[in-house]
């Protein structure tokens, strides 16, 4: 049993954060008062081919493994969670499903836009009435010659109003329960349009709005997969997601441990630094035990997708973990600062507000615990 990364691994996770230091970081809380969309971190991440490492290079991508894909969402998201979780959407959730389940011309003709960062992808399934229950989505397709018809709403997707590409679930009514369908949607179909934008809590450098489908003619060749394979597809890209967003977790709070344990250092109260307190002390203690577990709960998780192993309750556990750690560290890290932390001017807030996101999207933690208690008792 070998926990250590690879030297190939090492270099990248060095690389990268070498890159996110200089030019994502700085700009990060610029980024966030602005509430507009990263263009030039989306660009630069395409440019390294961050946004391909879990696709081979025939189609463009690095040929990277699951565990170096962590490894880069890691890093990004200590310098701007954002950025990270613009990545999420566009690689893991979008990119990777097609990669995973289209047909040879599906790769050929989207892979390479996506991957060159010359389209931005999304991927749609909440809808209104279907949150944390994907099996209750209304988006319905209907097959009328060569085309499926598509009628509905999502909401809340995550670089949607930027997006050119998007992976979209709809149900086949003739089909029963067992409709749910994927499709490959492009900007500019007749019938699909974007609605709202959304002026959120956090994440604010990755923009969100709703898709809008209105008798929207998607043509058969863009169905992604089989008619009925929609569950599928979503279950298995969201398992790849939550890797995604536990990696997420992880980089906001070893941001909020990196500036917590400095500050511990300077901070002098009652005649010494606030770290040689215990009550300070032993927060710094448990945040870097949890991170620790967290990091190692991702990591296997990955390791076991790379191996073709079953990963989903793993996904879950290093999701649900990271996660929770997340909020609480961002919540100490607020602490610590003191009133410092209470104020806008320093990062602190931002990490607590992005940090809540991740404790509800890609499956909230309630989900978590129940695909991990489902696999405990059946």
């Amino acid at each position: 049993m070998d926990f250590s990364l690879t030297e190939e691994q090492k270099l990248l996770q060095a690389s990268v954060r070498e890159v996110v230091n200089r030019k994502f970081a700085p700009i990060a809380d610029d980024l966030d008062l602005k509430q507009e969309f990263a263009w030039s971190n989306f660009k630069t991440m395409c440019e390294l081919g961050y946004s391909g490492i879990g696709i081979p290079e025939e189609y463009g991508g690095s040929g990277g493994d699951k565990v170096s894909e962590i490894i880069v969402m890691i890093e990004i998201a200590r310098a701007c969670a954002s950025t990270c979780d613009i990545m999420d959407a566009h690689s893991l959730l979008c990119t990777e499903p097609i990669y995973l389940y289209g047909d040879e011309r599906q790769k050929r003709r989207y892979l390479p836009p996506l991957i060159k960062g010359e389209k931005v992808g999304a991927f749609a399934l909440t809808e209104p009435e279907a949150g944390s229950d994907v099996s209750a989505i209304k988006t319905t397709a209907v097959r009328d010659g060569n085309d499926y018809v598509l009628n509905g709403t999502k909401i809340f997707m995550t670089n949607g109003d930027v997006a050119g590409i998007g992976v979209v679930f709809a149900n086949i009514p003739v089909l029963g329960k067992r409709g749910m369908t994927a499709f490959i949607v492009e900007d500019g179909m007749p019938g699909f349009s974007k609605g709202k934008k959304y002026n959120k809590l956090g994440m604010h450098a990755a923009t969100n709005c709703d898709f809008i489908f209105e008798n929207c003619r998607v043509p058969v060749e863009n169905r992604l997969g089989e008619e009925g394979q929609g569950m599928k597809i979503s279950l298995g890209t969201l398992d790849r997601g939550r890797l995604g967003i536990a990696a997420q977790s992880i980089g906001i709070a070893q941001a909020v441990l990196d500036r917590a344990v400095e500050y511990s250092k300077q901070r002098v109260q009652f005649g010494a630094p606030i770290g040689e307190n215990e009550a300070i002390a032993w927060m710094l203690a448990d945040m870097a035990t949890n991170l620790e577990a967290a990091r190692l709960l991702a990591f296997k998780a990955a390791f076991l997708a790379d191996q073709g192993e079953p990963f989903t309750v793993y996904a879950s556990m290093a999701k649900l973990f990271a996660s929770e750690l997340c909020m609480d560290a961002s919540t100490k890290g607020i602490q610590i600062f003191g009133g410092y932390g209470y104020m806008m001017d320093l990062p602190l807030q931002r990490f607590f507000r992005d940090a809540k996101l991740t404790t509800i999207y890609e499956g909230t933690s309630e989900v978590q615990r129940m695909i991990i208690s489902r696999n405990l008792l059946h």
